[in-house]
């Protein structure tokens, strides 16, 4: 069984930077793709990056291509996302999920909020 924990969030100001963090416990090397998502009050969930587990290739919502970085440790058990000229848009509760074949694990989630 597979355990997510994210942690990194907090309150930033508009042009500011946040950095989060997602551990995982558990079987994760079986996983396909790790990555990140978010959900704004009233909003419905939408994916912001998403690193493969195989080789490593990353893809980006287009509302954060060039401010968003997604990464993870070579040993594969944690994902970051460096987020940068943070916008008030980008508040949410950002959620750190793993796919298996389609079936998909999320973490708790955690709230970034970005003031003007």
């Amino acid at each position: 069984q597979v355990h997510l924990e994210e942690s990194g969030g907090g309150l930033a100001q508009a042009g500011g930077s946040l950095r989060l963090s997602c551990a995982a416990s558990g079987r994760i090397f079986s996983s396909d793709a790790m990555g990140w998502f978010r959900q704004a009050p009233g909003k419905e969930r939408e994916l912001v990056a998403a690193i493969l587990w195989e080789g490593g290739e990353t893809h980006y919502a287009d509302s954060v291509k060039g401010r968003f970085t997604i990464s993870r440790d070579k040993d594969g058990k944690m994902i970051h996302l460096q987020m940068n000229d943070l916008k008030v848009e980008d508040t949410a509760v950002y959620y750190c999920a793993a796919s298996f074949g389609g079936n998909v694990v999320w973490g708790q989630g955690t709230q970034v909020t970005v003031s003007p």
